[in-house]
């Protein structure tokens, strides 16, 4: 749950920062487009946890097998976060950002 929390706090807590800031905390994205005023910088997250779904019947069971990670995209106009976005299935129900975490925990100022 507080990662979940962490990631949640950095969609807020990013908005404004350079792209200085964001080299310092994040370090160097995995990808950048640009289009006019607008970049976005693309980064990877999580632990590579796999959650692991078992059932069982009369005749015998079955299992299924998820990765949880997560993709970040920082979007930029005019050289300041204007938003930060979170794809892929990153965490469960009451955990969902969880994986995002590992990657913008440092952005986060702790309350």
């Amino acid at each position: 749950m507080q990662r979940a929390e962490i990631a949640q706090d950095a969609r807020s807590q990013m908005v404004g920062m350079s792209k200085e800031q964001v080299l310092t905390c994040i370090g160097a994205p995995a990808s950048k487009a640009a289009e006019g005023a607008t970049e976005v910088w693309g980064y990877n997250s999580g632990n590579g946890m796999t959650v692991v779904d078992a059932s069982y019947g009369r005749y015998g069971g079955t299992t299924v097998g998820t990765s949880r990670f997560c993709n970040i995209n920082v979007v930029f106009v005019g050289g300041q976060v204007s938003a930060v976005n979170y794809t892929g299935p990153t965490g469960g129900l009451l955990t969902a950002g969880e994986q995002c975490a590992y990657a913008v925990n440092a952005c986060v100022k702790k309350q």
